[in-house]
């Protein structure tokens, strides 16, 4: 077993963490076979060891892992004893790649979600990190981004900062010149007109924000990222 502040484990592809909240396994079997590499954030030991799978490693402070000694000689432990983060930011900061999705890091305790979103956010300028949930996705994004769905599909646009848009393309609400803000004005429940949408902030614009789009469109919006990383 280890334990560090910061130790760096490196993925050419797709990272997947896995949290002790609500995972879909039949998901994960699709990431996984997609050559996706998986990571237990503490407590999602215990969900991957219900499904039969070791992950790569497992990382947090294990005080939700209700065995950390029993995945001795099957996956790499490191333990991180701070407290200034969750066990999802360990992760992070202990891991590069250039695409993470989590699964597990909602449906449980709303605080949990929130503090998974944050986080998501701090590192956007670094990687690409989705959180999925039983609906949706959320990719945090730090600059602009444009992608394809259906015409008249949802699209949402969730300031972690507050954050003045330059311009939008193809959504049925025009961001041009628009400033959102956590508690102020905010963009969800747009939609694209025509299928492929830009979203595009100031030139001096630092705060991350949330690209929001059902889960159908991940394993699309993974392979796209996958190129662009």
């Amino acid at each position: 077993m280890t334990e560090a502040r910061q130790i760096e484990l490196e993925y050419s592809g797709l990272l997947v963490v896995v949290g002790a909240g609500d995972v879909d396994l039949a998901l994960l079997d699709e990431l996984r076979a997609a050559g996706g590499k998986i990571v237990a954030a503490d407590g999602g030991a215990d969900i991957l060891e219900g499904a039969g799978i070791a992950p790569e490693a497992i990382i947090g402070d294990f005080d939700s892992v209700a065995d950390p000694f029993g995945w001795l000689g099957r996956s790499r432990l490191i333990k991180i004893a701070e407290q200034d983060t969750t066990d999802f930011e360990k992760v992070l900061y202990s891991t590069r790649a250039p695409v993470t999705v989590a699964l597990g890091m909602t449906g449980g305790r709303l605080d949990h979600t929130l503090a998974a979103l944050d986080v998501a956010g701090r590192y956007a300028a670094e990687r690409f990190i989705i959180i999925v949930d039983a609906e949706d996705l959320a990719l945090a994004l730090s600059g602009p981004f444009g992608h394809e769905v259906a015409p008249g599909e949802r699209v949402s646009v969730h300031p972690l900062g507050p954050i003045r848009f330059r311009r939008s393309t193809g959504l049925k609400y025009a961001l041009n010149g628009l400033q959102l803000a956590p508690v102020g004005r905010g963009g969800t429940s747009n939609s694209a007109t025509k299928g492929a949408f830009t979203v595009v902030p100031e030139e001096d614009e630092t705060a991350p924000w949330l690209l929001i789009l059902p889960r159908r469109y991940l394993m699309g919006l993974i392979e796209r990222l996958l190129v662009l990383a």
